[in-house]
Parts: structure tokens; C-alpha cells; sequence
């Protein structure tokens, strides 16, 4: 029997100019071939040691010291096995399925979620998709955004409507709240491309990709505005890192920049909604396209879900309350 292979051990110095970074940041920089969860489940376990001493992700370098890292194998992702999850069906035949996700559902296996994403409670749902490229899905939402999404269920739909997306053909419209006061609607019109130094993160930079979004205004609250937005084009996080570049991040996306704003004298609620709203207020409202077989016009609408309907009518008995006064 041949014995076990030991792990490797990957060594670096940290440059001095990376001092007063944290170090999960800084390791994502300096080990390439390896994700930030990755590297951050390292730091935790201790796999990966700062001058030989196990630290916390948030641990600050001062620069020269040696990092470690004894890399751990990555989940296996599951493309393949049925499993429970909780969507609607809204349409469904043949050759298509438009769903409407729950806000917190990963769409399909990858790094920190291996399994139990929408792709398996698919093929649970219907296991023919299991002979499509990934499973049918043909675009998708962030884990916290919620709202429809269309799969693919035969090979010429799967084409078709991947062709459709690239040509820009499938119409499909956002709801959200952002802090702050719009003037008005907008086209932002920005390439989006990764943020170096955090690999989860997207930002706008002259060398991303094209991305336009086309921003108009539902209505003002004291403090927030209901927007609707149109992609006009695909980029990961698009809707959430455009609205942030204007200086309007959406309620509740701490990661581009939400501080969880409040109008001047909140009523509790507001100032209870506001700061718990654990997601970043934006759902998928609106999908419509030519059915990739038939050729018919498929439009389909789902209201926003319970928390931010909720946001939306705290919001607006706020306005109210304010006018009255």
C-alpha cells in the first residue's frame, strides 16, 4: 500500500508595502490559485500561520512576515444529486421553467456552497435537467437578491436562450431601495470588473466590462428611493456596484457600502426595519422573452417578497407621518 502524500507547504514573505492590511485580504493577493473563502477557512483552522502563529482573518501585517499555507482540500462541488430546496414554479413546460427564488438560495454549486443550491432542488424538481450544461441555468442572481430566473429544459431552449441573453433580448427588471434621495432616473452606463483586492467583491474600473443599467424612479421616501432598474447588460452584482458608484448602495448591502441610513427622527420601526434588513433590498420583478421553441411571448411578474414589502410600507407610513406633522 502506498503511504499518504504529505500536503504541501506554500511559503511567502509579505512585501512591505502590504503593511496595515488585514491578512485574509493580503493572502488573497499573494497565494492566486487559491479563493479568499478557501484562504479564510485556512486562517480558522490554521493552515495558514503568520510567522508560524495561527491569526484571525482580520489580524493586520506590518509587512516581512512569513506566511504558511498548508492548502485543505476543497468541497467537492454537487452538480448532480437531488436535493430539497424551496422555489415556485411559474412556468413550466418542455422546453423552459421561470422560477421565483427565495432571497438566500445559492443558485449553483461553487466555492463555500457545494450543494443544496437551487441546481439541486432542479433536478430534484424535474431530473432531465441533469443532461443540460449546468443544469439549464442560463443566467442567475446573487444568493440575497430574490425574483425570477429562467432555465433551460431541452438542448435547442439551452441555446436559444443563451443566445438570447448574449444578444440582449430577455427583458429583465429589478425593484429595489437604495439610501439616499434619486433626482430622477439615470443610465449608468460604467465597466465593472473585480475588485483586486477583495476577490467577492465587484467594483467600477476602466478595464472591467461593459455594463449598462438603465435606473428609473418608483418613489422618494425621507431618507430612501424605490428604484426600478433594466439590465442592459449581465455583469456580476451589476445593479448593487452601480448603484453604490453613485453613492446610492442598496439597504442592506454592507458589502458595497450601506451604512443602514435613517431619516432624521425615525419612528422605531423604521429605525428596527432599516437596520435588520439582512439582504440587499433588491428582487427580480419582472422576466419576459420569446419562448426559445414556440416563439411566444412569455411575461412574467412576482411582487416583492414579505421583508421588503415590508421596508416598503415602513417606509412610506414614515413619509406620511412627516407630511402630516
Amino acid at each position: 500500500m502506498g503511504e499518504d502524500q504529505p500536503t504541501p507547504v506554500l511559503e511567502t514573505v509579505v512585501p512591505a508595502d502590504f503593511a496595515g492590511q488585514r491578512v485574509d485580504r493580503a493572502a488573497a493577493r499573494l497565494f492566486v490559485d487559491h479563493s479568499r473563502t478557501a484562504l479564510t477557512r485556512c486562517l480558522k483552522s490554521g493552515a495558514l500561520t503568520v510567522d508560524g502563529e495561527a491569526v484571525k482573518p482580520n489580524w493586520t501585517l506590518s509587512g516581512g512576515e512569513r506566511l504558511e499555507l498548508r492548502p485543505e482540500p476543497e468541497p467537492v462541488e454537487d452538480w448532480t444529486s437531488p436535493q430539497a430546496a424551496a422555489f415556485a414554479v411559474l412556468h413550466e413546460d418542455e422546453d423552459v421553467l421561470v422560477i421565483d427564488k427565495p432571497a438566500g438560495l445559492v443558485v449553483h454549486p461553487g466555492a463555500g456552497n457545494p450543494d443544496h443550491t437551487l441546481v439541486n432542488g432542479l433536478l430534484r424538481h424535474r431530473p432531465t435537467l441533469g443532461g443540460l450544461p449546468r443544469a439549464g441555468i442560463v443566467h442567475r442572481l446573487d444568493q440575497n437578491t430574490s425574483g425570477l430566473l429562467v432555465v433551460a429544459a431541452s438542448p435547442a431552449a439551452h441555446r436559444r436562450l443563451a443566445r438570447a441573453i448574449r444578444g440582449r433580448r430577455l427583458l429583465r427588471r429589478y425593484v429595489g431601495v437604495a439610501e439616499g434621495l434619486l433626482t430622477g432616473g439615470q443610465i449608468i452606463d460604467r465597466p465593472v470588473g473585480r475588485d483586486p483586492f477583495r476577490r467577492t467583491k465587484q467594483r467600477v474600473r476602466k478595464d472591467g466590462r461593459p455594463a449598462r443599467t438603465k435606473i428609473s424612479l418608483l418613489a422618494r421616501f425621507r431618507a430612501h428611493t424605490h428604484f426600478a432598474a433594466e439590465l442592459e447588460t449581465g455583469r456580476t452584482h451589476q445593479i448593487r456596484v452601480h448603484m453604490a458608484s453613485i453613492g446610492h448602495p442598496l439597504v442592506g448591502d454592507k458589502r458595497y457600502g450601506a451604512r443602514g441610513r435613517l431619516p432624521r427622527a425615525p419612528h422605531p420601526a423604521v429605525m428596527l426595519t432599516v437596520r435588520n434588513f439582512n439582504r440587499q433590498a433588491l428582487h427580480a420583478t419582472e422576466l419576459a422573452f420569446d419562448h426559445p421553441v414556440s416563439g411566444a411571448r412569455l411575461h412574467l411578474q412576482s411582487p416583492p417578497p414579505k421583508d421588503l414589502a415590508e421596508l416598503l410600507a415602513v417606509l412610506q407610513q414614515d413619509l406620511e407621518d412627516h407630511d402630516d406633522a
